[in-house]
């Protein structure tokens, strides 16, 4: 029999050797030995992990293993006793299944939205049509299983850039939204549904525009917004100048791409400010060549 991996070792308390009060755990749920590590820097996020699959469990545990910006502090096989372990230990950041038996990742996430102060939501799922849901009630990020490790780092980093936009109150996006300026017949804002309505978000705040089957996920700094659009309608309706298509699936900001990468012959990959990259398809290679004044060598 393989070995119980140590994050997933179950516990029933946490003694006196913790940095806070004694925590009492609910019956089912792991919890690992980083709850004992004082966690306070805006840098590293607390997490718990939540999902009926213990394979699951175990799978993204592993990948967020090599992401020092999360620390995995307690896992769960249902929602019920994830609200518990929220409760207790306030994390920063929760990674949410989304069917479940009994309560849905969706009915435990809307719970948490209502609290004054809630953790940052990943989604991790193998449905997509949940997406509009979730991104209704805000969640950082939306992933489909199974997760990449780049992808699942790029969630990572989504969730960490609104964690410390929080703490600083960082105003930015409602400057950029104030300052918007026509870029000839190019859209300069695209209106996005939201919980109450729709919001008009300026296109200088996209970072990365991702195909989801019918669906496209606009990535800003802060969080991901979802709308029903083709990537053919947007690469019509947006500036190449600044959001430029480099793949079927994707479109960057150019101005967000902090190196070129060429892991193999004929190939290239594009590393971003979040440290995710996204790989140039071939139909685009000689696009992004001259948008980015790349030299053959």
């Amino acid at each position: 029999m393989a070995a119980i991996p140590s994050w997933a070792q179950p516990a029933t308390k946490v003694d006196e050797g913790a940095t806070g009060p004694l925590v009492r755990v609910a019956k089912g749920a792991k919890l690992t030995a980083a709850l004992v590590c004082s966690c306070t820097e805006v840098n590293v996020m607390r997490a718990i992990l939540i999902d009926d699959e213990a394979l699951a469990i175990e799978r993204l545990a592993t990948g967020l293993a090599a992401i020092p910006e999360v620390m995995v502090v307690a896992t769960a096989t249902g929602a019920a006793e994830g609200l518990s372990l929220i409760e207790q230990l306030r994390p920063d950041l929760v990674f949410l299944d989304i069917e479940m038996p009994g309560m849905s990742g969706i009915a435990l996430a809307e719970q948490l939205m209502e609290q004054a102060t809630s953790p940052e939501i990943v989604f991790v799922t193998a449905f997509d049509q949940y997406a509009a849901q979730a991104f209704d009630i805000e969640a950082a990020d939306y992933l489909l299983k199974p997760v990449g490790a780049e992808r699942l780092r790029m969630g990572v980093a989504r969730a960490l850039r609104r964690r410390q936009a929080r703490v600083a109150d960082d105003g930015a996006s409602v400057q950029a939204a104030s300052s918007l300026n026509p870029v000839g017949s190019y859209d300069n804002a695209l209106w996005v549904p939201v919980k109450q309505g729709s919001v008009l978000l300026p296109v200088e705040t996209i970072n990365l525009i991702e195909a989801a089957k019918d669906y496209v996920l606009l990535h800003t700094d802060l969080k991901a917004h979802i709308l029903r659009a083709k990537m053919s309608d947007l690469e019509q309706r947006l500036d190449p100048k600044v959001l430029l298509r480099v793949h079927r699936s994707y479109m960057v900001r150019l101005a967000t791409v902090t190196a070129v990468e060429r892991p193999g012959r004929g190939m290239l990959r594009l590393r971003l400010a979040d440290d995710s990259s996204v790989q140039v398809g071939p139909l685009y290679m000689d696009e992004v060549a001259e948008a980015l004044k790349l030299t053959a060598h």
